[in-house]
């Protein structure tokens, strides 16, 4: 008989005798019971261990304790995960208290969890993120985490999401959709499955033929209207070769001048075959990746001919990367946007501390002239290939660009190569590139610290 049973028969037995059961039996008794109880009740802490979450983040994208329901509803966490899903990316977002213990909880949280991805906790009120750095670089993720600091849970996490899910790499983990890899299929659900196929494969093919086709007219509409302004860089760049006015043989030439001059000069040619190749809005990020690494050439070999020290390599000016390599960064304030500081040539940064307007880069849109970050999606990968190595989220935080490249339709597709986030192998591969230097402590320390959660130790645009 089960020890409840017992405990219950004690308990239903007349006083007299219940009188006769020795006093030494039932507290034996009430302390089996009280085990048998203590060891069946969940623990205050299961809801926010590391295992807890990393079980239920297998399954789904999002998780939230229970004691965190009002900072993210599941209606919103749901659209969280739905929106995750749908963008078939690696990225998993716990919503824990804020006595959570931190010390590595993200290293070992991506342990637990085994899945190769980008990881963002908010705990309390504070907030930070983690990587692979094959998924995100580590300078991508201080820029997107930098860029929501001070939000609410709800705004913060979903911006969060809009910005990550359109600059990672990978591919989502097979158990969200349900399919655990590795297992078996009955041979019922393959006999269905294969019913419905059959079923609806006319449909299908149709409706993804209809797909495709759209899709590609979409991207050519989007690569003409590319090209007019690579046109344009790839022709100023020609004219800089050309008032550089350099002779391998002149005077006082050097080999290392010659070859400055030579990398300037292979980068033109590059560049102009890249862009003749080029059958997708993605494929310009190599075309103005190889333009600025000319330009720094160019730069280099007029420091050489004229005596001065070599420039530091630096992103190219923000307000137009035509103008050359940036020799500083000065703070910058978008029509309705935050400040921040922005990579700035040295007549820019001459104009902006005189308080005048820096020379800005338009490009045609459907409204007329714009600046190339208020002219839509499609001016991603340009934008990327000139501000790779994860700055570009930062830069463009506030701006038309910057919000609809982080949306996941087609067009965010346009502007997911910026950045130099690596190959990718799957989002099932567990520890493929992971170190502890992508993940390490909360803060970079193993707590929040006295200068607040992120924001101390990511700076700030």
């Amino acid at each position: 008989m089960h020890l409840l049973e017992y405990f219950g028969y004690f308990q239903g037995m007349k006083a007299t005798a219940l009188v006769r059961v020795p006093a030494r039996l039932l507290a034996a008794l009430a302390v089996a019971v009280m085990a048998v109880l203590w060891a069946g009740a969940p623990r205050a802490e299961a809801a926010t261990g590391v295992s807890t979450v990393a079980e239920a983040l297998r399954e789904n994208p999002v998780y939230v304790d229970p004691a965190m329901s009002a900072q993210l509803p599941p209606a919103e966490a749901a659209e969280l995960s739905r929106q995750i899903k749908n963008a078939d990316k690696p990225l998993f977002i716990a919503v824990l208290p804020a006595d959570q213990p931190t010390r590595n909880l993200f290293t070992d949280l991506r342990t637990a969890t085994g899945v190769t991805g980008a990881y963002a906790v908010r705990l309390g009120d504070r907030f930070d993120a983690r990587a692979d750095a094959s998924v995100l670089s580590r300078t991508a993720v201080r820029n997107l985490v930098t860029s929501v600091q001070g939000e609410d849970t709800r705004t913060q996490l979903a911006d969060f999401t809009d910005r990550a899910l359109a600059s990672m790499g990978g591919s989502a983990p097979a158990g969200w959709d349900g399919v655990e890899r590795g297992g078996t299929v009955s041979t019922t659900g393959l006999i269905v499955a294969g019913a419905v196929l059959v079923a609806s494969g006319v449909g299908a093919y149709t409706l993804v033929r209809r797909g495709r086709s759209r899709r590609e007219a979409e991207q050519r509409a989007a690569l003409e209207k590319l090209r007019v302004v690579v046109d344009e860089d790839i022709t100023a760049y020609g004219e800089e070769l050309d008032r550089l006015d350099f002779h391998p043989a002149e005077a006082g030439a050097d080999d290392a001048m010659r070859a400055d001059y030579e990398r300037a000069l292979d980068s033109y040619e590059q560049a102009k075959q890249y862009m003749a190749e080029a059958r997708r809005p993605e494929d310009v990020k190599a075309v103005t990746e190889t333009l600025e690494d000319g330009r720094f050439s160019l730069a280099r070999l007029a420091a050489r001919r004229e005596g001065r020290p070599l420039p530091e390599r630096r992103p190219p000016c923000f307000f137009d990367p035509r103008h050359g390599p940036s020799v500083a960064d000065a703070t910058w304030t978008p029509p309705a946007g935050a400040p921040r500081p922005v990579p700035v040539c040295a007549a820019d940064q001459v104009r902006l501390a005189e308080g005048r307007d820096p020379r800005i880069r338009e490009v045609e849109t459907d409204g007329g002239r714009r600046p190339y970050w208020d002219a839509g999606p499609a001016y991603g990968p340009w934008a990327g290939g000139y501000f790779g190595g994860g700055l570009l989220p930062g830069l463009l935080v506030g701006t038309l660009l910057g919000s609809m490249m982080a949306t996941p339709s087609y067009a965010a597709d346009y502007g997911t190569g910026y950045g130099d986030f690596g190959g990718y192998e799957g989002g099932d591969v567990s520890g493929a590139d992971f170190s502890p230097a992508d993940f390490g402590d909360f803060g970079g320390g193993g707590d929040f610290g006295a200068g607040g959660f992120g924001g101390g130790d990511f700076g700030g645009f």
